[in-house]
């Protein structure tokens, strides 16, 4: 079933264009313009307020509200969390000769807007055309710092092409915001004031059950000449409830040809903990608004700059011969940083981002498999913030196992605070493979890093208690008496309560022999004793793993090599997907549920998953074999498959069927291929295409002791590059039609593999001829 890009921005190396509005494109827009810091997340939404399309989204990292499940079985939840919808900080509303600046419904022209990749800024102008024939362009400028998590910044310029006259402009705090997948408003104001006179700070506090906020307007106003009308609280342009709205009415005299500047400054504050006092919640955040009282719009520009030039002096990948992929890898990482950098221990990385309301800001395994190698080469600090937060959340994976009549740590397919989320039991109890997901990542991590002491601080108490769960989860099978999971679901959503998925069967497998060898590396020291006297791990406990890990069904067919995905899985009806009509996708919404279980279709890749996570332990031939029995069954319904179908391809010298693959990997959300991208970007599958050039094109596999390289270049590419950091050093692999070069830029020499040979790798670099690269 092809994948059709729907093709409207233009191409740039550096920014995202568009070029005239579309309104049955705006939403899109709004998800591929959104901005991010981690902290705080808002789509591209007009801030002056637009009667069409439009989802107004501000998104806080960990901000969620609840809503209850009724449960009538044990072991399914009782209630989900949620990202909530929080305040518009950007509220505007814009007014010249009573009539009100609404793009629905305006007539305007030259319509123009752009995320520059360098400055982390997003700008739009167009020229309003009014009733009476007055022309006013208008600039739009926003950026959440980068620097100071806290921060968001907005910049309004007014320039009248043809009269001097007045515009009436209302900017403000708004809790009335909707949130769409509900359908409801979630925030009750508390506090509602200005701070230090008339000229000072504005500041609001609001409530939902599970969270509190504090906001604080810094400046309404940097302009060359205005008067400042009234404090507005409420009504006025904006139609807002006295309760829910903050902020200043201005009337700003305007020049013809002449630029009129406003900017608001704003210091969001969230507090997830409700018991604190509502005035102690206040008081915390008037004094970070007054911590950044004094920095105005260009100051912080100018750190932003700073900001993104260091990213990408550590991260830049470049492509030549292929301009819109060069964009599109450039959006995946400059996504990448805004929504995750490490700065804020604890968080975790939803579907979306901070992007949309799609996947209810919900973090699934996709954060250990696919964003986390990310991090672990561009920045180690993030990454180990990601598994800070799986450890900060393991008392709620030792309640949630405990539901399931089950040991250990069971983590959640679906979370925003560490509990489970996901309502489909079919998926919150039988998907196992997320625990698998952290220990590998833990494993990931240490092993690139070289960080012994996070690993033995807290990954080994994660392990030992993920551990403890799989084994109380397996049972040993009657007939051949070998250990396996019954009644399950893997990483492929099509197969339903099946019997030893080869997936999650392989990944217990290597978590058990993981979790034995750390503990023997450490069994000689005084914190191991102390570990175990606390979690009561006793030598019989580990050998019981030891058994379970020896006798692990791993289902194949020794004849050809392809692993079984489970039991049965070879003897199913057989579809052939390309018969599937392209007006049936996507098949959730057009087959009955029970139908998409009955055949051999798979939804994503699931044995070739874990044959790439542990590359180094399976032969060439075993990769052929398995690529060419499940590519022809996968729908490719989740955008997380295709990267892991080129990474593969490419090893085994399928290069054309590598390059069909990757084509829409960088592009997924900028084409809008799914035609889902109005619903938030694709995080993990932004991570996937930076996975898809450095796995796949440039080769490397990290599951061994040392780096391996194998690349290769896509014909229509002339030259690419990319740097990762390994223990401490960083390296630039540079790869041509005729040669492939590894150099350290910063840190010691290494060793590592290029085409299955050893090199030393320094300051000097090395030089190795591409034809070496044939497949044999």
């Amino acid at each position: 079933m092809p994948k059709i890009a729907d093709k409207y921005l233009a191409v740039d190396p550096w920014k995202v264009m568009e070029e005239g509005f579309d309104p049955v494109r705006n939403r899109v827009s709004e998800s591929i313009f959104s901005l991010g810091n981690e902290y705080m997340g808002v789509r591209g939404y007009p801030e002056e307020g637009y009667g069409g399309d439009t989802l107004l989204g501000s998104y806080f990292n960990g901000l969620f509200e609840e809503s209850k499940v009724d449960a009538h079985y044990k072991g399914i939840i009782k209630s989900l969390r949620f990202m909530v919808n929080a305040v518009d900080w950007l509220y505007t509303r814009i007014a010249v000769d009573g009539e009100i600046l609404d793009m629905a419904t305006s007539t305007f022209s030259d319509y123009r807007r752009e995320l520059d990749f360098k400055s982390g800024v997003y700008k739009r102008e167009l020229v309003w055309h009014l009733a009476n024939g007055n022309r006013l362009k208008l600039t739009f400028e926003r950026f959440v710092s980068m620097r100071i998590s806290h921060l968001g910044c907005q910049r309004i310029s007014f320039e009248p092409l043809n009269f001097s006259g007045t515009v009436r402009v209302l900017a403000g705090l708004d809790f009335s915001v909707l949130h769409e997948d509900q359908g409801r408003r979630y925030w009750e104001a508390l506090q509602r004031r200005e701070e230090n006179g008339i000229t000072g700070i504005l500041g609001m506090t609001a409530q939902t059950k599970n969270s509190l906020f504090s906001g604080f307007q810094l400046e309404a106003s940097n302009v060359i000449e205005n008067v400042l009308v009234t404090e507005a609280e409420g009504n006025g342009n904006g139609g807002n409830r006295n309760d829910s709205f903050i902020g200043r009415e201005l009337l700003l005299r305007l020049e013809q040809g002449k630029r009129t500047t406003m900017d608001k400054l704003t210091v969001n504050m969230a507090e997830k903990d409700v018991n604190r006092a509502h005035e102690e919640v206040w008081h915390d955040g008037l004094e970070l608004a007054l911590r950044y009282a004094d920095i105005d719009y260009d100051t912080a520009a100018a750190q932003q700059r700073e900001y993104w030039a260091q990213v990408w002096e550590a991260s830049d990948i470049v492509i030549d011969g292929d301009p819109e992929n060069q964009q599109g890898i450039r959006f995946c990482i400059f996504q990448m940083y805004q929504t995750y950098h490490g700065d804020n221990p604890g968080f975790n990385i939803g579907a979306k981002g901070l992007t949309g309301e799609a996947y209810r800001g919900l973090a699934f395994w996709d954060t250990e498999s696919y964003c986390l190698p990310f991090y672990i080469f561009n920045n180690p600090k993030a990454a180990r913030s990601l598994l800070e937060f799986r450890y900060k959340s393991l008392p709620y994976a030792l309640e949630r196992a405990k539901e399931l009549d089950c040991e250990g740590a069971f983590y959640p397919i679906a979370t925003i605070d560490g509990t489970e989320s996901c309502d489909l039991w079919q998926h919150s109890n039988l998907q196992l493979h997320v625990g698998t997901a952290v220990a590998y990542g833990i494993r990931h991590y240490v092993n690139i890093t070289g960080d012994i002491s996070f690993l033995y601080e807290k990954g080994l108490e994660m392990l030992i208690q993920i551990s403890r769960f799989y084994a109380t989860r397996g049972q040993f099978g009657q007939q051949t008496g070998e250990f396996g999971y019954f009644g399950v679901m893997g990483p492929d959503e099509f197969q339903l309560m099946v019997n030893n998925n080869c997936y999650i069967n392989w990944m217990a497998k290597k978590l058990f022999e993981y979790t034995l060898e750390v503990i023997d590396g450490m069994r000689d020291s005084g914190a191991f004793a102390e570990l175990a006297r606390r979690l009561a791990l006793t030598e019989e406990e580990q050998a019981n793993w030891r058994v379970k890990a020896d006798r692990m069904k791993i289902p194949q067919d020794k004849k050809t090599g392809i692993y079984e995905e489970h039991d049965g899985f070879f003897d199913m009806p057989h579809l052939d997907i390309h018969s599937i009509p392209v007006t049936e996708f996507p098949l959730y919404s057009h087959w009955s549920y029970d139908r998409l279980y009955r055949y051999d279709m798979i939804k994503q890749p699931d044995v070739l998953m874990f044959m790439f996570l542990y590359s180094s332990e399976f032969s060439l031939q075993e990769k052929r074999a398995n690529y060419d029995y499940y590519e022809p069954r996968c729908i490719h319904e989740s955008s997380l498959s295709p990267s892991i179908h080129s990474i593969i391809a490419a090893e085994i010298g399928r290069p054309e069927e590598a390059y069909k693959f990757f084509e829409f990997a960088t592009r997924l959300d900028l084409d809008n291929y799914n035609r889902n991208t109005r619903e938030g970007l694709h995080t993990t599958s932004i991570a996937a295409a930076w996975m898809n050039i450095v796995y796949g094109f440039g080769g490397m596999r990290s599951d061994g002791d040392k780096l391996v390289f194998h690349p290769s270049i896509p014909d229509r590419w002339e030259r690419y590059s990319f740097p990762i950091s390994f223990r401490g050093t960083r390296l630039v692999a540079e790869v041509d039609k005729e040669q492939v070069v590894l150099r350290v830029v910063n840190g010691p020499a290494v060793d590592i593999d290029i085409y299955e040979r050893s090199y030393r790798v320094d300051a000097s670099g090395v030089k190795i001829g591409l034809e070496q690269a044939k497949v044999g």
